[in-house]
């Protein structure tokens, strides 16, 4: 296993960095009118897409369905659930909080988005016009983002939230039959046994596509680049950038760690190497949920995490828990807000803070999935400035077209950050649900 999971890291780094020179040079920097990169580009996306994405995708729903229900049921004690359950959640909130602080504080003390050029800001924002112009801002702010996520909790339809992709409706539907399943016993196991050996199905089905992720890496990151080019990371968004690399580089490697050491007592960079697999197709996919089934497989079969814990923990945190998208958010809100002159105090860094906490949460785990966040936050923002005053500044929602140039790059390193915490969680729970019976009997104890 040892010198087949090395040369897969070999051979998905030779992906990425060949994805980067072919992306520049052979898409971006080839001469070609606009037109013809576009065509080109596009023709890249869907190699990638076909080749790698949608097989993941594929086994997304399924594996969702088949890792929650036999991490409830191999628990059996509703009590030791309940327990579990509410340790996850208090790990992810508390995270998330943390790492959207971080991206309000970078945002405050480096001001990334003083000194932007009034043409430049103009340019950009009626670019993004048509884009926003079909988003309703309906229900934006605190409430419309509790709503959003009260509504994908609750589903009224099982099937039509399976067949929609709705992985949050799919995990409270699941956990309530899971519940029921250890309720009656006995009488359940032949279903049970029938779940268990599909969910083996499911993961062997992972193994054989995780084989195709340097193809797929390669073609994705050649579309990237090819699609804005590595010169776009010009002067006017290089502070951005910096800020928003640098929080995430943060929160990735210094705050996550110190929360993984504390609370499991485990060497965070060596738990880190062991999940490079899911942490390198986070990166090459942009997506937490098409990654979902390689971090499931990694962090039982690599890192050592218990399926008890990976059942529960990693569908769910590929769900709600963004903290890499909650820092990002934070900062990109503030950048958007400076970039127009609008000076923010304590009241909005503050609805900041909860927004962006909230929306991380309703966020989609799909590429660009938090563009449509952002003006949740925006609109908050704005709320709270208009309550200030009838001549308070407003944000025009156009102004995201300042970030869009750049938001495949940095969508792509925020979701190996949301990945990382969601294989940190996993590691810690597995301290209170560990797959031998004595350990468990005495973590309990």
């Amino acid at each position: 296993m040892g010198k087949k999971t090395n040369l897969l890291t070999f051979l998905i780094f030779l992906g990425l960095v060949l994805g980067v020179l072919v992306g520049h040079y052979a898409l971006w920097d080839a001469g070609a009118s606009p037109e013809g990169r576009e065509q080109a580009v596009a023709a890249w996306k869907t190699m990638g897409d076909l080749v790698f994405v949608r097989p993941l995708r594929l086994l997304i729903i399924p594996l969702v369905f088949t890792s929650v229900l036999t991490g409830i049921t191999s628990i059996g004690d509703p009590k030791r659930l309940g327990l579990l359950g509410g340790a996850t959640l208090v790990y992810y909130i508390v995270t998330m909080i943390i790492a959207v602080v971080v991206g309000v504080t970078i945002g405050a003390i480096f001001q990334p988005g003083s000194g932007f050029p009034d043409d430049l800001r103009a340019s950009m924002s009626e670019t993004a016009a048509g884009m926003v112009g079909g988003i309703s801002s309906e229900g934006g702010g605190l409430s419309g983002a509790w709503l959003a996520i009260l509504h994908q909790m609750i589903p009224i339809n099982f099937f039509q939230a399976a067949v929609e992709g709705q992985a949050l409706s799919i995990i409270t539907a699941t956990i309530f039959l899971g519940v029921g399943i250890v309720a009656i016993g006995e009488k359940a196991e032949p279903f049970t046994r029938a779940i268990e050996a599909l969910h083996e199905v499911l993961m062997l089905l992972v193994q054989w596509v995780i084989w195709i992720m340097p193809l797929g890496v390669f073609l994705l990151v050649a579309w990237a680049v090819g699609n804005i080019g590595l010169v776009t990371l010009t002067k006017a968004l290089s502070r951005y950038i910096v800020c928003v690399v640098g929080g995430l580089s943060l929160h990735m490697f210094v705050t996550l760690p110190v929360v993984l050491f504390l609370l499991a007592r485990t060497n965070p960079y060596r738990f880190m190497w062991r999940m490079k697999t899911a942490l390198l197709t986070a990166f090459g996919t942009s997506s937490s949920m098409a990654t979902l089934p390689v971090t499931i497989e990694t962090s039982t079969e690599e890192a050592g995490c218990s399926r008890r814990a990976s059942g529960l923990v990693l569908p769910l945190g590929a769900t709600v828990n963004m903290d890499g998208t909650a820092l990002y958010q934070g900062i990109a809100v503030i950048f958007l807000f400076q970039a127009f002159g609008i000076d923010l105090h304590f009241t909005e860094y503050l609805a900041i803070v909860l927004t962006a906490t909230l929306a991380a949460v309703g966020a989609a785990g799909v590429p660009g999935g938090s563009i449509a966040t952002i003006l949740i936050i925006i609109t908050a923002v704005n709320s709270t400035l208009g309550a200030s005053g009838e001549n308070a500044p407003q944000l025009p929602l156009a102004a995201i077209g300042l970030i869009l140039p750049v938001d495949r790059i940095l969508d792509m390193c925020r979701t190996m950050v949301n990945v990382w915490g969601d294989s940190v969680g996993a590691r810690i729970i597995t301290r209170l649900a560990p797959d031998e019976e004595e350990e468990r009997e005495a973590a309990y104890a």
